[in-house]
């Protein structure tokens, strides 16, 4: 979708300005935040993807004001409710009213080192062969969908040239909602700047992206 976090190329944001030596929690309760998104997470209940389209689905105003955490939190608090865990009454209430859905797997503390070394690969096998190859000229599709989808605004309608084919992957567009995984063969695409910022870009800027296959198109 065309959200607040689709900032590539926005005007109005200000420089950014990398903090040096930054830690990795500026709070306490950040780090709490980071806890219990990764302990809801294994309940099973969502994906990854949906997790990402909760967030980018806040409104502008809303995610914008937001510090990076806060965004999750929202977010859990957006997928909790979805999924029956809660209801807002307790989120307003701060505390359990009743019996809600219960969890498929329950993330105990001896358990969270093996799980996150793990992690969750997303890479699955395709059953054709890839569209693109390397080297070859392509063209990004110009679509606004009001679902997830991971072709960033400012790389819509654009040529570039395939990089690398990296293999297949879950298709994020289609399991954010609940549509399965339907991999599919992702490339990394590369852009001369002046494509995407047009005239005036530093003409020794590339810009380079993971696109999935059906974001692109032959030329």
């Amino acid at each position: 979708m065309n959200g607040p976090h689709d900032l590539g190329g926005q005007h109005g944001l200000g420089a950014i300005a990398p903090e040096r030596d930054e830690p990795y929690f500026h709070a306490d309760w950040e780090k709490r935040a980071l806890g219990i998104t990764l302990s809801c997470g294994a309940f099973g209940a969502w994906t990854i993807d949906e997790s990402r389209h909760a967030r980018e689905s806040l409104p502008p105003a809303t995610y914008l004001a937001a510090s990076y955490y806060e965004i999750w939190t929202r977010a859990l608090e957006t997928l909790l409710t979805r999924h029956g865990f809660v209801t807002q009454t307790e989120l307003d209430a701060g505390h359990m009213l009743e019996k809600g859905r219960e969890a498929k797997r329950v993330l105990m503390a001896d358990m969270v080192a093996g799980v996150l070394a793990k992690g969750g690969p997303c890479d699955r096998p395709v059953q054709t062969p890839p569209r693109f190859v390397v080297g070859e000229t392509v063209r990004t599709k110009n679509f606004n969908p009001e679902t997830h989808t991971r072709l960033p605004r400012y790389a819509r309608a654009k040529l570039g040239v395939v990089e690398a084919v990296q293999g297949g992957f879950v298709f994020p567009d289609d399991n954010a909602h609940g549509k399965g995984e339907n991999p599919q063969w992702v490339y990394t695409v590369v852009f001369d700047g002046r494509e995407i910022w047009g005239e005036g870009a530093d003409p020794s800027l590339t810009v380079s992206i993971d696109a999935w296959e059906s974001y692109l198109e032959h030329v």
